[in-house]
């Protein structure tokens, strides 16, 4: 391998995973008969062919070749809880047992609320959705409503859902709004772009630190600049916190001391089961209050589901603590040193980005405050960097994404920095030579 360029490398590391993956090939294969290209959910296609999960145990993963992995993917954040934490399993089982298609109240909703305006600095109110694409869809559109004005100012690298994605600019699948786009991290021309369209800007959505773009964290200078601007101009400011609210007791908005009009939540709340919510300033969100003749409508079969509300109840009171979050954000900081500091060692050009628990591999050395920063990597170098590390046992993003849980262990972070160490040993002189900058 060390003898190779960065194609013939990939090339060589894709033949070997297939070799060693038939059943999940032939899963693929015939799924590809009733699913365009065996998929439903693009994120998880790779190259060759995916793994297919047989089933998942603590913060291992079981592929229907037999191999066993580390998950340190942590399904894009939402897997916080691992796979089994005994807590939330109790709480299913106990919803399952009251039955799970109500069409009415139920206590555990108001549980899950209560836990989140206590929790988060700009919850005053909460509704419940079924994702965090819902979430940022539905606080879109309350802001529209309650400001009366049309844009949406985003960042170029955000994702806010599937259908709010503007990673290189709008994506052909958004939805319709009509958007202003700004830099990430560039505080002086956002509140300028603020000025500018303020009479038309119903809202600011962005990501205190943007997730799917490589975890790259929002400088509080930006932050705060976005709060002073929208404060000046009478536009909402939406934190999106569908990832980041894990980092810290009361998200990232608390732990950085700036505090949106409304946050969007999802992934983990719902302890691993589909759930969203979106909330904020009690004068926005009584918009919803439905004893008022003039309520906003806002529907949706599964927003109090039996399960979500069950398992996110016990999630966020008894297992997602405050202290509990602070502390694996600790330990994500800790971990993500060590991992710089092997690359640091070996010399190559490859730096890891993020805050607490999440973070991301980049293969370049320049610093990475935007998106724009991070294309300077090779193309391909992320890909390569996963199939190595599911070849050593370890599950992370194709993209390079890594995201810690809560029943991971010293001696699985441990095996993962001796596998990222071994792969910077084995390819430094490629990645080297591939490095753009």
């Amino acid at each position: 391998m060390r003898n190779l360029d960065l194609a013939a490398a990939i090339e060589l590391a894709e033949r070997r995973f297939a070799e060693a993956h038939p059943a999940s090939r032939t899963h693929i294969e015939r799924a590809g008969g009733f699913l365009p290209g065996g998929n439903t959910r693009t994120v998880i296609h790779v190259r060759p062919f995916p793994v297919v999960v047989e089933r998942s145990d603590g913060a291992s993963l079981h592929d229907v070749d037999g191999h066993r992995y580390r998950d340190f993917l942590g399904e894009y954040t939402a897997g916080l809880f691992g796979h089994s934490d005994p807590v939330i399993k109790q709480a299913v089982r106990d919803a399952l047992d009251k039955g799970w298609v109500h069409g009415a109240h139920i206590r555990e909703e108001s549980a899950l609320a209560e836990a989140l305006t206590a929790r988060f600095p700009s919850l005053d109110l909460v509704r419940f959705c079924n994702s965090g694409t819902e979430a940022n869809l539905m606080a879109i559109v309350t802001a529209r409503v309650f400001t009366g004005r049309e844009k949406v100012m985003v960042f170029e690298g955000g994702y806010h859902g599937g259908v709010l994605k503007y990673g290189d600019g709008p994506a052909p699948t958004n939805a319709p709004f009509p958007i202003v786009m700004g830099a990430y991290n560039d505080a002086e021309g956002a509140a300028a772009l603020i000025a500018e369209h303020g009479d038309d800007l119903a809202a600011v959505l962005v990501e205190p630190m943007q997730g799917a773009a490589g975890c790259i964290p929002g400088d509080p200078d930006f932050l705060e600049a976005l709060r002073e601007a929208c404060t000046a101009r009478g536009v909402l400011l939406i934190f999106d916190e569908v990832m980041t609210s894990r980092l810290g007791g009361g998200g990232l908005q608390a732990a950085l001391g700036v505090t949106p009009d409304l946050t969007t939540l999802g992934k983990y709340i719902g302890g691993g089961l589909p759930l969203g919510a979106f909330g904020g300033r009690a004068d926005v969100m009584r918009l919803y209050d439905p004893s008022d003749p003039k309520a906003l409508g806002h529907a949706g079969t599964f927003n109090n589901n039996q399960l979500s509300m069950a398992a996110g109840a016990a999630a966020m009171t008894q297992v997602y603590t405050p202290e509990t979050a602070e502390r694996l954000s600790g330990e994500g900081e800790a971990f993500r040193a060590r991992l710089n500091e092997r690359a640091a060692a070996a010399d190559v050009p490859v730096q890891v980005t993020g805050r607490g628990s999440m973070m991301s591999v980049h293969f370049t050395r320049a610093p990475i405050r935007s998106v724009a920063d991070a294309r300077g990597a090779p193309d391909g170098a992320a890909h390569l960097f996963h199939h190595e590390m599911l070849a050593r046992g370890l599950y992370c993003a194709d993209r390079g994404m890594i995201n810690l849980s809560l029943p991971m262990t010293s001696e699985d972070l441990d095996a993962f920095a001796a596998a990222f160490g071994d792969f910077l040993e084995e390819h430094a002189p490629l990645l080297r030579s591939a490095a753009k900058r």
